[in-house]
């Protein structure tokens, strides 16, 4: 349940002494920071685990329980941020979402992850390798799980792009299956990751303005460009919307073209059947009186009728693009 933990002073990573109480001691007494990494730990195991920074029950029951919106929270001491993590699985095509929630304050930073998607062993790693950003704090540390989580949305929005090419294809060609299924699909899966990235843009706005408060001056120009990434990926996936709006519109009106088609071609063919069998009718009739009865050319003229009509009906439907 505990993924890592370490003290961090000037960029270098200590794990002296083991015991995590006394390494938020160390790090308030001596400078640095804790950084604490958690995985889907229940409400008894997170306090026990980080009781001694006294966290907000709110937050507390937000980072046990999950299932909330992306924001950025303010509580006496801590700031509380929550961020979507997506994953695409390339086998379903379809998108999941996990969650981060990261408190902050001004010597520690504690992670605690829900679900799959973006892992965040990577981004110790290249931290680690980077003494001299994360120096700059914890607040380098959110900096980084943040931007590592945007470049996860912006691969994923690539992966979704190439299914509403692969569905706009498909709804142009000649085939004339309905694709309404594939393209609700889709539409529900960019929905779901817009309610991943769209509410962070408020949060982020908020900690890369000017003079934003906790935050290392140094360290609002990196927030300054993620804030621009999520712009991107959030413009993207406002882009695959609107065109899986206008694919689902081209797939209906070309159902309701090709009906309109078949409906004309039916009209034709009633039209050129029913002077035949106007005429049967009228010589069905059982009147003793019919002079064309007796008629020694009246079957011959009849029939040679018939074809010209229908034949010039033919070609008048032809001409028109009805058959």
């Amino acid at each position: 349940m505990i993924v890592d933990y370490a003290l961090y002073r000037a960029g270098i990573r200590y794990t002296e002494p083991s015991n995590l109480p006394e390494l938020i001691t160390k790090a308030k007494t001596e400078g640095g920071f804790v950084w604490v990494g958690l995985a889907e730990p229940t409400q008894e195991e997170f306090e026990k685990i980080v009781g001694d920074f006294r966290f907000h029950t709110l937050s507390i029951e937000d980072a046990v329980n999950a299932k909330q919106r992306p924001k950025l929270e303010d509580y006496p001491g801590l700031q509380f941020c929550v961020l979507k993590t997506v994953f695409y699985d390339e086998a379903r095509s379809e998108v999941s979402t996990g969650e981060i929630f990261c408190f902050v304050g001004e010597h520690y930073i504690v992670v605690v992850r829900h679900g799959d998607g973006a892992p965040l062993a990577n981004t110790r790693h290249q931290l680690e390798e980077n003494p001299e950003h994360l120096a700059k704090g914890p607040y380098a540390v959110l900096h980084a799980i943040i931007d590592h989580c945007i470049d996860c949305y912006i691969d994923v929005a690539a992966e979704l792009e190439q299914d509403v090419m692969q569905v706009e294809q498909r709804v142009f060609n000649t085939d004339l299956a309905t694709q309404s299924g594939d393209i609700y699909f889709l539409k529900r899966e960019v929905i779901e990751f817009r309610h991943a990235i769209d509410p962070l843009l408020s949060p982020l706005q908020k900690l890369a303005s000017e003079g934003a408060p906790h935050i290392n001056p140094v360290l609002t120009p990196f927030f300054r460009d993620t804030l621009d990434h999520l712009s991107r990926a959030s413009d993207a996936a406002a882009g695959l919307d609107a065109l899986l709006t206008s694919a689902l519109q081209a797939d209906l009106a070309h159902i309701q073209l090709q009906q309109n088609i078949d409906i004309r071609k039916i009209t034709a063919y009633v039209a050129l059947a029913s002077v035949p069998t106007m005429v049967a009718g009228l010589y069905g009739m059982n009147f003793d009186v019919m002079p064309e009865l007796r008629w020694k050319f009246g079957y011959p003229m009849v029939m040679t009728g018939l074809l010209l009509i229908t034949g010039f009906l033919y070609w008048k439907f032809k001409k028109a693009k009805w058959l």
